[in-house]
């Protein structure tokens, strides 16, 4: 495991916040651990804005390991207010309570698994390989979303470099019509359809009638 994997853990109990971060750290887990909610929610503020500043590229991950009674705010509560923020990643509730309710309000919050302490190490390992694993599907998710997002808005920008009449002879185009068939219907020589067909295919960076009859249809280039 490398430190490109943190976990933030979340407990008001020293003994235990302290005990499960010195085992973590022995494991490779970049671990941060935090004495109840409030704190917590400075320190995924500031993840959460470096995140934003600086856009993950090298796989790196985090999770949060969640008790959920605390004192001040509850450990749904604190999931809540990240969640109303835009701070996600995935969370793993722990409790020595064994409170049902509160696993049933857990899991509809999207939490990837909840833990009943004390438990065993194997339990916690296989708890977090299907939370990063699940932050790695949604991590890709976002990429694909944004990528897709940057591909709408280039045909946007590339659809708003068209003068009114290249819009006309493109409407033209997908219509599957000929350039002198364009030329008739606006009043045009062909010549002068010919020219701004060039010039939409450049401004549009179609590489052919194919290409272009794709993005238009899409609405995003490609």
């Amino acid at each position: 495991m490398s430190t490109s994997h943190t976990l933030f853990i979340v407990d008001d109990n020293a003994e235990f916040r302290e005990s499960c971060a010195w085992w973590l750290t022995g494991l490779g887990y970049d671990v941060r651990a935090l004495d109840g909610a409030p704190p917590a929610l400075q320190a995924l503020r500031a993840w959460h804005a470096e995140r934003i500043a600086v856009p993950e590229t090298d796989g790196r991950q985090a999770c949060l390991l969640l008790d959920f009674r605390m004192p001040q705010m509850s450990g749904l509560d604190l999931h809540d207010a990240l969640t109303a923020e835009g701070i996600v990643l995935p969370v793993i509730y722990m409790t020595g309570h064994g409170d049902v309710p509160l696993a049933v309000q857990a899991m509809q919050r999207g939490a990837v698994t909840f833990l009943e302490k004390p438990f065993e190490e194997a339990a916690l390992e296989a708890a977090l390989a299907l939370a990063f694993a699940r932050g790695a599907e949604v991590q890709r998710r976002a990429v694909v979303q944004s990528d897709d997002e940057e591909k709408v808005q280039a045909f946007r920008r590339r659809m708003g470099a068209l003068s009114p009449r290249e819009r006309e002879v493109l409407a033209g185009v997908m219509a599957g019509k000929i350039n002198k068939s364009i030329a008739r219907d606006l009043g045009l020589s062909v010549k002068t359809v010919d020219l701004h067909r060039a010039n939409l295919m450049d401004k549009m960076q179609a590489t052919s009638l194919v290409h272009l009859v794709r993005m238009v249809t899409s609405g995003c280039v490609h």
